[in-house]
């Protein structure tokens, strides 16, 4: 049985990513001038379309947690710049990608740069921002960091690949699911936080640490967007509510209400999902469905279970703001749910 942890508990949390802002905006300024220098080209659709994305007000956590575990690691160098700007670069690709595989029309609360400049441009700029990113890590001239990042690049691909092969399947496991999430958004989140103590030259032991963290976090934080879709707001998502139940996608919400429902229940998600044929009110009854079986509250008690893996994680390093920040970030991304 979960447990339930109360609004007031939760929020008497430092649930906020306020401090990890504060004690990385320095170096975050520096990231941003070079994602600015780094997306300029001759060809003027380049910076058009990129800087539609980059300019889009995402929160950049995965830079940020770059530049916070080389700082947690005491890297005194400016390798960590370049690392983390080639982060953002590999998200932003993923998400113009992405935008394209799913047909999605918002990101961040605009529209998407496929609904602007088409399909093919939206591809080639998000190849062109990774070839910009692998120029910066080869500049910061660890290989190990290289490696990391690269392998990172082809298992986004591969989890991808997976999410294609299970989508509309109504039968999905919740196994198989999680193999999902940790290829197309939990690795880019370990291997950001993994270069920070690799450049630092840190123990094994600490780079392991912070990619556990790394990890855990994005489990967490793709575990909570699951149910914002189906609870959430669309001024706060930045997307439109449902868009994943419009899209076909199977999600933890939909394993789980898929698995407890009844005869009737799984006819309702194979119509919807499998066969994608959706009427009006479906959404709301999709939504009544998961709140029968509480598929959401169970969702959101997975992902706390998985940040509070990252925060057991840091356990080895000791007491630092950047650590208290780090723990408060972690926080943050569950309380979005609330």
């Amino acid at each position: 049985m979960g447990v339930v942890v109360s609004l007031e508990e939760r929020e008497s949390n430092q649930a906020s990513i306020e401090p990890l802002v504060a004690l990385t905006r320095e170096d975050m300024a520096r990231v941003n001038a070079m994602i600015l220098s780094r997306t300029g080209s001759d060809v003027t659709m380049i910076p058009e379309v990129a800087n539609h994305l980059i300019s889009s007000g995402g929160k950049r956590l995965r830079p940020m947690l770059t530049l916070a575990m080389a700082d947690l690691c005491g890297y005194a160098g400016d390798g960590h710049v370049k690392l983390a700007a080639s982060v953002e670069f590999m998200h932003t690709a993923t998400l113009l990608h992405d935008d394209v595989v799913d047909e999605s029309d918002m990101r961040r609360g605009k529209l998407a740069a496929r609904m602007l400049w088409g399909n093919e441009a939206s591809v080639l700029v998000g190849d062109f921002l990774l070839g910009q990113a692998f120029k910066m890590m080869v500049e910061v001239g660890s290989l190990r960091a290289l490696d990391i990042l690269s392998t990172a690049a082809s298992v986004i691909a591969e989890g991808e690949v997976l999410q294609l092969s299970v989508a509309k399947n109504t039968e999905t496991t919740e196994d198989e699911y999680l193999a999902v999430i940790r290829g197309k958004t939990a690795e880019l989140f370990a291997a950001a936080c993994e270069v920070g103590p690799v450049i630092a030259g840190s123990p094994k032991a600490d780079a392991a640490a912070c990619r556990s963290y790394g990890l855990n976090l994005g489990i967490a934080f793709q575990l909570i967007d699951d149910a914002l879709d189906y609870g959430g707001v669309a001024a706060k998502l930045g997307k439109n509510t449902g868009d994943d139940f419009r899209e076909g996608k199977i999600t933890l919400p939909v394993v789980l209400s898929f698995r407890r429902g009844d005869e009737a229940e799984r006819a309702f998600w194979k119509r919807t999902l499998q066969d994608g044929e959706i009427r009006d009110g479906d959404l709301e009854e999709a939504q009544a469905i998961m709140r029968r079986h509480k598929a959401l509250d169970d969702t959101i008690a997975r992902a706390e279970h998985y940040a509070r893996m990252a925060k057991d994680a840091l356990g080895l390093f000791p007491t630092s703001p950047m650590k208290q920040a780090l723990n408060a970030a972690v926080d943050f991304c569950v309380a979005r749910a609330h």
